[in-house]
């Protein structure tokens, strides 16, 4: 998972108002924002700017008054303040314009570079497993430096001097006129989309407090496996097994597929997860280890008495209320995004909500699905449980014990250092020579991680992105391993698409689920990086049917985050008690629809185990769009040479995402590659 808050925080996208799925007028805040210029004083400034400097720069000019009219307010200024502001900062030429756009390009990496390290470097002891946290690192972990900045920008008019230079856009005026766009012009448009609105900076500062009070209760919400106890008094997993939700018990109930006593070990990790969703969990369990826990009957024990225990009261949801809260509290300030759905889909992906979920509703509703499933209940013998979204079985590695991938990951990697020192090599095995993998991995910084894993980017050339995987006392086991291969195909991009992109504006890729796709491309070539080779005829069709189950149960997962935040909308006064039981019928409600028929179950509520639900408000969407994208680029990758066709592809830069995908692989997002692939595979699995 990527997180990098300075890139939601201080970088707005500057659209048109958009959709929000049929719901949208009930979303939509009714707050009309006052415009302090009146359209004469507008007429006028832009009348004498275009007898100043001529007809050839009208749509410049009335661009750009208009935007800096729209966000101006009496504190500002009289009449006479903004017209003279106007005449005194409009860039007069080409050549005054691109040296303007160049030394605002230079500060602003400063600016964000240095506030994204502070924001990083005050996280250390929450998010890195180096020192206990003390009480003080949850209010420094929650200061952002930078959330003064939009403030301090509008009041000594850097924000307006932007405005007024640089037109925005919306969606669909990029849609149409982006292919004929310089690289040069491309990188103004994404200098325009900067100041999209005037929110307080106490705002911006109580989010991220939200935020980081929600990272800190996930990263440290772990299940003793090794305490956990059958109906018959029995351990089932080892001593010293501590497993962070959803990430680690979601991944130990995949190894579990070729493990002894798998199937009983499954359905424990299961009861576990409906326990931790329905909040019955004891509070006294998570993260302690002085205690026994049977899940199944759901009884607490201590040196072999039964006790006595309270339930976690509802702080699960109550972080998602908190984010909430925060962000609505925005949505005045947003009058062309006026909630926070919008803000994500239209402003921050840059692909209408509406347009999101009818992908993925084709997608969980395709005839193939049924199909796929038969295929596993064949594979497993026996009839689909639940869980069996997680189905790991297609991977190149199911064949292998996790005692033996262990072993090998353990070996290789005792220590964060031994990773460090191993990532040259990686990029070497897919094909980069030596100087390009040594010249990646010396900007990427790996460090011990207190949570599951994620990468943190840099947004300053001079600086390194940070790749945080957990490594155990003995070792990295295989789990750990696999993360943190995907955690480095995020760094290997975030380092590519700043420090070999052409202009600073066009760093990064069109949204977070671009660099997901790239995650899962190196994911999936865990095995072969490890000097494990297989000559497997069937891997071209058992990637196909990996891609698709895995598609189609995060789909599933981002459809009820999707419906949770319009139920929010719809019951702002909600409580956590309130929001449990409505998260708990919205998932049953999608399991009932796209799922239940296909696992002859209904009314399970596990799409909504997710962690990113709570500490990663509608993130989960980026996960099957990035699935999408990564078997498209797959595809388009076969017998052709890897390393110089990711360079290509992921130093294209911040450009829409329907035309980035047209330059990357010639053709736009669709599910239609991984479906047909599907169908082929069913042909020929054997």
């Amino acid at each position: 998972m990527k997180k990098n808050v300075i890139y939601v925080l201080l970088l707005p996208l500057l659209f048109a108002m958009g959709s929000c799925g049929n719901n949208q007028n009930k979303t939509e805040n009714k707050t009309k924002q006052k415009t302090y210029i009146e359209n004469k004083t507008m007429d006028k400034t832009i009348q004498s700017l275009i007898t100043k400097y001529g007809e050839k720069n009208k749509f410049r000019i009335e661009k750009g008054v208009k935007q800096v009219a729209s966000l101006w307010n009496e504190k500002d200024g009289k009449d006479s303040v903004f017209e003279k502001f106007c005449t005194d900062y409009f860039a007069a030429n080409d050549v005054e314009l691109k040296k303007l756009f160049e030394r605002l390009s230079i500060n602003y990496e400063v600016l964000f570079g240095n506030f994204n390290k502070i924001s990083l470097d005050l996280k250390r002891p929450l998010d890195l497993d180096i020192v206990e946290p003390l009480p003080v690192d949850d209010i420094f972990g929650a200061y952002d430096a930078s959330a003064h900045l939009n403030d301090d920008f509008f009041q000594n008019k850097m924000a307006f001097i932007v405005l007024l230079n640089f037109p925005a856009y919306t969606l669909k005026e990029k849609t149409e006129l982006g292919s004929k766009w310089s690289r040069l012009d491309w990188a103004y448009a994404r200098m325009g989309d900067m100041y999209s609105s005037r929110v307080p900076a106490e705002l911006i500062q109580k989010s991220s407090d939200a935020i980081t009070s929600a990272g800190t209760y996930i990263a440290n919400y772990n299940i003793m496996m090794g305490n956990l106890l059958n109906n018959e008094g029995k351990t089932m997993f080892p001593k010293d097994l501590k497993l962070i939700t959803h990430w680690g018990l979601r991944d130990e109930l995949k190894a579990d597929y070729n493990a002894e006593n798998g199937l009983e070990k499954q359905k424990m990790i299961y009861e576990v997860m409906l326990k931790i969703i329905s909040q019955d969990i004891p509070q006294m369990v998570i993260n302690n280890p002085d205690y026994q826990w049977n899940p199944i009957q759901n009884k607490v024990y201590k040196q072999n008495s039964e006790v006595k225990f309270e339930k976690e009261a509802n702080m699960r949801y109550q972080h998602i209320i908190d984010n909430f809260i925060a962000n609505k509290e925005m949505d005045a300030y947003n009058p062309q995004y006026p909630n926070f759905i919008s803000r994500k889909f239209e402003l921050e992906m840059e692909i209408p909500q509406k347009d999101v979920e009818k992908l993925f509703i084709d997608f969980v509703s395709s005839p193939v699905v049924k199909d796929v499933a038969a295929l596993i209940s064949k594979r497993l013998n026996r009839k689909l449980q639940p869980f069996d979204i997680w189905y790991d079985g297609f991977k190149s590695r199911s064949s292998i014990s996790q005692e033996e991938l262990d072993k090998t990951t353990k070996a290789k990697y005792p220590n964060v250092a031994a990773v460090q020192k191993d990532l040259p090599n990686l990029l070497i095995k897919l094909g980069f020579t030596a100087d390009k993998a040594n010249y990646i991995t010396s900007k990427i910084s790996v460090d011990p991680s207190r949570g599951a894993g994620h990468a943190w980017g840099t947004s300053m050339k001079t600086d390194q992105s940070h790749l945080r995987t957990r490594v155990g006392k003995e070792g990295m086991d295989y789990k750990g391993y696999n993360i943190a291969v995907h955690e480095f195909g995020h760094t290997v991009e975030q380092t590519l698409s700043i420090n070999d992109v052409d202009y600073y504006f066009l760093r990064g890729v069109p949204n977070t689920a671009f660099t997901e796709a790239l995650a899962f491309v190196f994911q999936k070539r865990d095995i072969e990086l490890l000097g494990i080779k297989k000559d497997d005829s069937q891997k071209k069709y058992m990637d196909a049917l990996d891609n698709f189950w895995s598609c189609y149960e995060i789909m599933g997962v981002s459809l009820l985050d999707m419906q949770v935040w319009q139920w929010l909308y719809d019951h702002p006064k909600a409580n956590a008690s309130e929001l449990k039981e409505a998260v708990i019928t919205i998932s049953k409600d999608v399991w009932n629809k796209y799922y239940a028929d296909v696992f002859g179950v209904k009314d399970q509520p596990i799409l909504a185990i997710y962690s990113h639900m709570i500490s990663d408000p509608l993130y989960l969407s980026n996960y099957p769009i990035g699935h999408l994208i990564e078997f498209q680029i797959d595809q388009y990758l076969e017998n052709k040479k890897f390393a110089d066709e990711v360079t290509r592809i992921y130093t294209y830069g911040r450009i829409i995402p329907q035309l980035w995908m047209k330059n990357a692989v010639g053709s736009e997002i669709s599910i239609q590659p991984t479906i047909k692939a599907t169908e082929e595979a069913l042909k020929n699995v054997k």
